[in-house]
């Protein structure tokens, strides 16, 4: 089936997402960073002007997005592969922030798959604004479905 290109700029419900230094910590230590700026709020006040986040962290927003916060594509979900992630940051994201997320359907597209069958790729954007506003980080993702397996 070819794919639909109509579905390229359609955005989910915006999402809400508070930054708790519980969470940061919680991560923080999950991911084995034991950089002390995300323990020590005097140290990281001095040093970054706040508590950060740890560079991945905006990959939890998964914890606060609805059922209508994600536009997806008519995907078979046996088939699907994280295909990539990457985080783009504008401006420092700190403890107290609150952030708005939305998420839209940058592209999608085929390639030709090796094992057989065409792969489809569907890149996401999440774009994160705080309480002032301002855009202050993009988070891209990459899914792909792999072309069904060739019988013989």
């Amino acid at each position: 089936m070819p794919i639909d290109k109509s579905i390229i700029g359609k955005t989910g419900k915006p999402f809400t997402m508070p930054i708790e230094w519980s969470k940061v910590r919680e991560f923080a230590r999950a991911i084995r960073d034991l950089n002390p700026v995300y323990f020590d709020p005097e140290l990281a006040k001095k040093e970054c002007g706040g508590i950060p986040v740890p560079p991945t962290f905006l990959q939890v927003a998964a914890f606060w997005m609805g059922e209508d916060s994600t536009p997806t594509a008519n995907f078979d979900l046996r088939r699907i592969l994280h295909g990539e992630q990457d985080f783009e940051f504008l401006k420092p994201i700190f403890v107290g922030d609150v952030l708005t997320g939305t998420s839209r359907i940058a592209d999608v597209y085929e390639k030709e798959g090796g094992r057989g069958g065409k792969m489809t790729f569907m890149v996401t954007e999440i774009e994160y604004k705080n309480q002032k506003g301002e855009v202050v980080a993009y988070a891209r993702g990459t899914l792909v479905e792999t072309g069904q397996a060739v019988g013989g």
